[in-house]
């Protein structure tokens, strides 16, 4: 069931197209990355999402209801982490917290266990400290938790993890995967490739707000030719293809399947031996790279 639907979207700022003609939709209970480069629109299509800001065209529509008509019952059901999230340094986390539950309009005595639960479930113990005396990793911690105050359905992620240590940014990723395990829907945004890669049901690729490619790990790989196959065989003829060498073996490599019966066949006809046959799937960081030229 497609939980998000977005048809035609496009975004344009004093005449500079920021996202242009985005299409796709957003399974319920999984997590969907936007990858891109720097000026991609991957961060101006997650604020739409959000309804932060208006599409200059398009249709976005969750469960059913669109901005125009449904903007409050919509951002009830969602929670957002923004890039660069300024917060409140002079209030201690259980009163910033406490702040936006109200905006909620949650009881007191019930913002007061959902608090301690998030907190809990992000390790994070602020003893008392206001949060500019913590550290980038508890404030963005802290962050987390606002957007997870109201118990949301939908969590729209941007760069959940920049700028942190590994030990926070791994344990920020499991975070985000017990969140899915709950039943929630989540959106990001991410420049580590091999944690989109790791934790996404699905990815879109982006480039001047445009998509180049939009699937699962496995779509996206078939899409772009991206499997190659290494075929280890021993020969006496000569090679009417290329192949390397190795330890008195040729190894030759393609990620073309007709070129790869054709090898095959040649050394089958050739009374050669095939000893090894090998799959390499490449990295997203590899696909992106050739993706984007």
């Amino acid at each position: 069931m497609n939980e998000i639907s977005v048809s035609g979207l496009r975004k344009v700022y004093d005449g500079h197209t920021a996202v242009d003609s985005l299409d796709f939709e957003i399974k319920k209970g999984e997590i969907f990355g936007i990858v891109g480069p720097n000026g991609a629109g991957k961060t101006t299509t997650l604020k739409m999402l959000s309804g932060l800001i208006i599409p200059t065209k398009g249709t976005i529509t969750i469960q059913g209801m669109d901005y125009k008509n449904d903007a409050k019952r919509i951002k009830q059901k969602l929670g957002f982490l923004p890039e660069e999230s300024p917060l409140y340094e002079g209030m201690t986390a259980d009163d910033y917290l406490m702040f936006f539950s109200e905006i909620y309009g949650i009881k007191r005595s019930a913002a007061s266990s959902r608090i301690k639960e998030i907190l809990t479930d992000l390790r994070l113990d602020p003893n008392g400290k206001k949060i500019g005396e913590m550290s980038k990793g508890m404030q963005r911690k802290v962050a987390i938790a606002r957007a997870l105050i109201n118990d949301p359905e939908y969590l729209i992620l941007d760069e959940m993890t920049s700028g942190l240590d590994p030990t926070t940014s791994k344990y920020l990723a499991d975070f985000v995967t017990q969140l899915k395990d709950q039943g929630k829907t989540i959106v990001f945004s991410a420049h580590n490739l091999y944690q989109v890669e790791s934790l996404c049901d699905r990815v879109l690729i982006m480039n001047r707000g445009r998509e180049i490619a939009c699937g699962t790990m496995a779509q996206i790989k078939k899409r772009c030719s991206a499997i190659e196959y290494l075929i280890e065989f021993s020969v006496d003829e000569k090679l009417d293809f290329e192949a390397a060498r190795k330890n008195g073996n040729y190894i030759a490599r393609t990620n073309d399947l007709e070129e790869f019966n054709r090898i095959t066949g040649w050394v089958a006809k050739n009374n050669g031996k095939i000893i090894d046959i090998k799959t390499v799937e490449p990295s997203l960081e590899e696909i992106f790279l050739k993706l984007m030229g």
